[in-house]
């Protein structure tokens, strides 16, 4: 859920939190304007949110989510009520806006190739733990064990048996570095 306020227009819903601290029409109308054009919607302040598409909720969420200029932002699940085709895009446009702001960005997300395409560290999480925290290159290209390659999409794990033997066959001269696999 978005959590946008239906009784606000796209401009109350962003300027919320900033009336909630006590900010002045004049700032809190300045900063709605920032950050519509910053989401490509500008003129959409006073719009109703039950007119708005899903891609357009989710960016005016994001607005209302930065208008306190949050130096850490956490976002669950931000893509998965999207369909296929505008979750793709708005991966690239959440990449974008934060690296045009410089915030901190937490992505909480089920979804691997998202993780894999949005971030500069993935952590994967398994049974309660992390599996491996790495760039999203060395988590596909060296993952940390079993799950973590699990983790990336459809593996081919080949038993490496004791005394240097692949499938029964000696392999001369290879060896598994211990606690991997």
């Amino acid at each position: 859920s978005l959590a946008l306020f239906p009784h606000l227009d796209v401009g109350g819903n962003i300027a919320y939190p900033l009336k909630i601290r006590g900010a002045d029409r004049a700032t809190r109308q300045a900063r709605v304007e920032e950050l519509l054009k910053l989401i490509h919607l500008p003129g959409f302040a006073d719009r109703p949110v039950s007119k708005l598409s899903g891609g357009q909720r989710q960016r005016v969420a994001i607005a209302r989510a930065l208008a306190l200029s949050p130096k850490l932002f956490l976002l669950d699940e931000p893509l998965s009520a999207l369909d296929a085709k505008l979750r793709e895009a708005m991966q690239v446009e959440l990449r974008q806006l934060q690296q045009q702001l410089g915030i901190t960005t937490i992505v909480v997300t089920h979804d691997q190739r998202e993780a894999m395409t949005m971030a500069d560290l993935v952590v994967v999480m398994g049974e309660g733990r992390i599996r491996q925290a790495a760039p999203p290159v060395e988590i596909y290209r060296k993952p940390a064990d079993a799950f973590v390659a699990d983790f990336i999409g459809s593996t081919n794990l080949i038993p490496f048996g004791q005394g240097g033997t692949l499938l029964g066959h000696p392999m001369p001269g290879f060896s598994l570095a211990a606690g991997r696999g």
